[in-house]
């Protein structure tokens, strides 16, 4: 039957199937507002797609904004709970691991269902998650490093007679000859702090699938084909707003001293500076709740959508009861489809090669261009906002109007991706030379601090606090590992003197007992820093370019009852083979490349320090390796779409047609 004929004739052809009892069943229970006694016709005039992609865009930046978070505060965590790279790569992977587990099964049984509903479901998990992040500080507090560098807990008792803390700490960080080497840092996060973190990431995997994988099927169902990149690129730019949030967040929460009611004794630029790590959680939770909340209202069917199914007679989803028989052929039919699987295992490699940028830019910053954490998460959030929003608002706009061929969308992702090899690779060339040059690395890329000049110092459990000498030269991880034997403090900067390890006169190294200052060597690289911003600000842009062509190569080349299972079936095959490996791999790459590390009674703490040539070219090196693989495999993608349908001939909008029923202007309204 013609798709064009007027609604009174489909209406009347399908009249026994679609009503009963004189009303459409389908227009009063799945395209009204509301739920249990959460209902009213106030609520109605929100159910059209405009309204839900706004809801769902706000959602995903907040969805985004949590994780963007998490790693802004990945350093101060592992300062805070003495956590290697390693382990905290361990950690991020706990959402990937649910996901991998539940997310093609639960995107088959949900597929059919009320999807505003489950999503909202899916987006109490992350709740929960945030809730579960901010745990540890109620349960563990600031520590006892951070309230030694506090006003209020800067002394102690010690036989009736009161110690200055701060003057007790600056006598163990210089160099004494009778300081026992066994005076080791007792408190240490321990496993439970970590387990509590892997716990809270592994339950918001649960709700990552439902939101993701329902909300652009839900989308696509209800949206014209021809207006699909549009909207879609409006909600991924409202997603992408979430970064931005999520750093700036971590910017501010750092920016404040891990106990806010305290009165810290050094500045955010001291490299122990702990940050209010825990503060943004509480904020993104009750967020993130009112607005899931708000999802869970939307209709299983927009009206409009409802009326142009009735219009060309199509059935309506969730017809078809799920079944285990039924999900295997599903599955079937999904892993068979080779568009589907090459551009997937392509998404598998570029995520790969990103995935280190996404969780360590931040730390990347602070060690590569002496950034403090709350600017690194500041600059991470917004270096490439702009860049981001304006290619992926320019890419849907470009597709909605021109609508290309499905080879011109999928060779667009292969010049993505060689652009995205380059700039990785130009990374390895943006590094600040003269901050390597201000650590006494030896030849073969070791930290060698315990030198003839600080032998006799007992400098091995001392706290890392790095000082310079007098003339900007050399650094060094401590004063005592300087050799200095005394402190004073002069308008207000303390100056270590006495130093066996740093000449008077840079010309006579014999002329030893200079003087140190406090914090690291002062060296300028805000130039290369610079170049580093307009390159990720370039990959930002042709990065955004390449998303809305993606996803429609995706939803396109499987049938439209598969779209969800399609979309589940990618997000698993991202988790197991790019969001779960390439974490540990480059969390322990980043710690192969560590020259110094927190030393606790129980062994190695939180590293302090990074060799950052060798940090640039292995990270960077190998993130270009797999991006290459992953272009080659879009190319494969691009030889193989040429038959793909990626737009529908336009159909009459159902305003145009007259109604002529009672039941037909009950249709029109509710599409209004």
């Amino acid at each position: 039957m013609a798709g064009k004929r007027s609604i009174v004739d489909g209406v009347r052809q399908d009249e026994e199937t679609l009503f009963k009892n004189g009303a459409p069943p389908t227009l009063n229970d799945e395209t009204t507002c509301g739920f249990w006694v959460f209902r009213g016709s106030f609520l109605q005039p929100f159910a059209n797609k405009k309204a839900y992609v706004f809801l769902y865009g706000i959602l995903g930046c907040m969805f985004s904004a949590s994780y963007a978070y998490h790693n802004g505060t990945i350093t101060t965590l592992e300062k805070r709970f003495k956590i290697p790279s390693r382990t905290t790569g361990i950690i991020t992977i706990g959402n990937d691991l649910s996901q991998l587990m539940v997310s093609m099964v639960l995107s088959y049984y949900t597929g059919g269902k009320h999807k505003p509903r489950w999503m909202a479901l899916g987006l109490y998990t992350v709740v929960i998650y945030c809730l579960l992040t901010a745990l540890p500080h109620w349960l563990y507090g600031p520590g006892e490093d951070a309230l030694s560098l506090t006003e209020e807990f800067g002394a102690v008792q010690n036989d009736n007679a009161t110690i200055e803390l701060q003057e007790l700490v600056s006598r163990k960080a210089l160099c004494q000859a009778n300081q026992t080497a066994t005076e080791c840092e007792t408190e240490t996060g321990g496993y439970a702090p970590a387990i509590i973190f892997f716990l809270a990431q592994f339950i918001s995997g649960i709700g990552a699938p439902l939101f993701y994988t329902l909300g652009v099927s839900y989308m696509d169902d209800n949206i014209k084909k021809s207006k699909t990149p549009a909207l879609i690129s409006v909600s991924i730019f409202l997603r992408m707003l979430g970064p931005a949030m999520g750093y700036t967040l971590a910017s501010f929460c750092l920016n404040l001293y891990i106990s806010p009611s305290l009165t810290p004794t050094i500045t955010n630029r001291d490299p122990r500076w702990l940050g209010a790590w825990w503060l943004g959680w509480i904020i993104l939770a009750g967020c993130l709740f009112v607005f899931a909340s708000l999802l869970a209202l939307f209709p299983k069917t927009l009206p409009r959508a409802a009326a142009r199914r009735l219009q060309q007679s199509e059935p309506f989803h969730g017809d078809q009861k799920p079944s285990f028989k039924d999900m295997i052929k599903t599955f079937r039919r999904v892993v068979s489809n080779p568009v589907l699987m090459f551009n997937n295992v392509a998404a598998i490699f570029y995520f790969l090669g990103y995935m280190p940028y996404w969780i360590f830019l931040p730390k990347y910053i602070e060690t590569q261009y002496r950034q403090s954490s709350s600017a690194s998460s500041l600059i991470t959030g917004t270096a490439g906002l702009v860049f981001s929003a304006i290619g992926v608002l320019l890419s849907g706009l470009t597709i909605s109007k021109f609508k290309p061929k499905a080879r011109y969308l999928a060779g667009w992702n292969v010049v993505v991706g060689a652009i995205s090899v380059l700039g990785i690779i130009s990374y390895v060339y943006l590094g600040c030379v003269e901050n390597d040059n201000r650590v006494p690395v030896t030849a073969n890329g070791d930290l060698n601090p315990l030198l003839d000049c600080n032998a006799n110092c007992n400098c091995d459990y001392v706290k890392y606090n790095p000082v310079c000498a007098r003339d900007g030269t050399t650094g060094f991880i401590s004063a005592c590992h300087a050799g200095c034997k005394q402190q004073i403090t002069i308008n207000g900067t303390k100056v270590y003197q006495d130093c066996s390890c740093i000449s008077h006169n840079p010309l006579d190294s014999s002329n030893i007992g200079g003087e140190a200052i406090q914090g690291n060597c002062f060296v300028d690289c805000m130039q290369k820093f610079y170049i580093f911003l307009i390159v990720v600000c370039i990959l930002k842009f042709s990065g955004a370019t390449g998303r809305a062509s993606n996803f429609l190569v995706t939803v396109r080349c499987v049938d439209e009852k598969d779209k969800p299972v399609a979309m589940g079936f990618g997000l698993m095959m991202m988790s197991l083979f790019a969001f779960v490996p390439s974490p540990i791999l480059f969390g322990i790459i980043i710690d192969k490349t560590c020259l110094l590390w927190g030393k606790t009674c129980k062994g190695n703490g939180n590293c302090w320090l990074y060799n950052g040539k060798s940090l640039r070219y292995t990270m960077n090196y190998t993130a270009a390796f797999f991006v290459t693989i992953g272009t080659f495999f879009d190319l494969v993608v691009w030889y193989l779409v040429r038959d793909l349908k990626i737009f529908d001939d336009d159909v009459k909008e159902v305003e145009n047609a007259k109604p002529e029923t009672v039941v037909e202007t009950e249709l029109e309204n509710l599409t209004k």
